[in-house]
């Protein structure tokens, strides 16, 4: 096994997430990348969310800000430059959620802070979340990032997140911000002296020393200037969900979804559905199309009740039928 650290000088998000990608799409080489990056005034959206209930674009746009769309499932959050963004790149026989947890909690250690998973993807800190994380697998390499919250401008979080009022329901707390908290409100810690925290911790958990990668020579890449474009694009980012209405929603202990149902009514059967999630499972989308699609709009499917999502496919069909 190898260790590669990596710190990103850009703050923008199409170039690191471009970087992000390339790694994952690298073959098994036995290492196990750290890579560290920050995004000017973003507001990151799962792979199947709709940017428009998610966000206040307008806004954004107005501000100079970005909308970014990751290839991870989960929900939107805000980056700005009190925030910095960890990614562990593993092949999969060497990806291990508990040690990265580790290198994480373990930085944070020399700073006092004591920190604890919540749920299926935070990390909080008396009892307020600082880190969402979010996970995918390619055909080589297994994707674990994160956020981790140092002094982000929480004003600006309110003003470009839009939440669910379902959601604030569940938690009982009448706003996003309250939810939240800065590190730097409990520690002398800020986006700088935590990188060589984290390098440390990178090195001391896994028992080996970092090769440190130059960010500009990765950059330079064809595949990651292609990635870049792809990332950029507003085919990418936006797509069609501009005309997206929906005329089912629900909220369950797994995510949150919405679904538009196209129905022909000559014979009863569904002819379409698009569907927003923050699942955290990238694929449920596809398998939810190939069950509707071509089935009856008043009698549910039949499913196989032997795969692993039964219970998350029985809650998205609770709403239809």
């Amino acid at each position: 096994m190898k260790l590669s650290f990596i710190v990103s000088d850009q703050t923008n998000p199409y170039w690191n997430i471009a970087v992000e990608n390339y790694f994952v799409s690298q073959p098994d080489d036995g290492t196990v990348v750290l890579y560290l990056w920050k995004n000017r005034r973003t507001v990151v959206i799962g792979q199947n969310q709709n940017p428009y209930s998610e966000c206040n674009i307008e806004a954004l746009n107005n501000d100079g800000g970005y909308v970014m769309r990751r290839t991870t499932g989960g929900g939107a959050v805000y980056h700005d430059d009190g925030n910095i963004n960890f990614s562990f790149i593993a092949p999969y026989d060497l990806y291990d959620q508990a040690l990265q947890f580790e290198v994480i909690r373990r930085a944070l250690l020399t700073f006092g802070i004591e920190s604890q998973l919540s749920g299926r993807n935070d990390i909080l800190c008396q009892g307020r979340k600082f880190s969402g994380n979010a996970f995918s697998k390619g055909r080589h390499q297994r994707l674990h990032h994160g956020t981790i919250l140092i002094k982000g401008n929480l004003d600006d979080l309110q003003k470009y997140l839009k939440p669910k009022p379902a959601k604030l329901h569940k938690h009982g707390v009448a706003s996003v911000k309250s939810r939240v908290v800065n590190l730097s409100e409990l520690a002398t810690i800020d986006s700088s002296n935590i990188i060589p925290a984290l390098h440390d911790a990178f090195e001391e958990v896994y028992g080996q020393k970092a090769t440190t990668i130059d960010f500009h020579d990765i950059m330079k890449e064809p595949q990651v200037i292609e990635l870049h474009d792809h990332f950029c694009s507003a085919d990418w980012i936006y797509g069609n969900w501009s005309t997206f209405v929906a005329t089912k929603k629900g909220q369950f202990e797994w995510g949150e979804v919405e679904l538009a149902i196209t129905v022909d009514e000559k014979n009863g059967v569904i002819t379409n559905v698009e569907i927003a999630t923050d699942s955290l499972d990238t694929t449920i989308t596809d398998r939810i199309r190939n069950i509707l699609v071509n089935s009856s709009a008043s009698h549910p499917p039949t499913i196989d009740n032997q795969h692993e999502d039964t219970n998350t496919i029985k809650d998205i069909l609770s709403l239809i039928y």
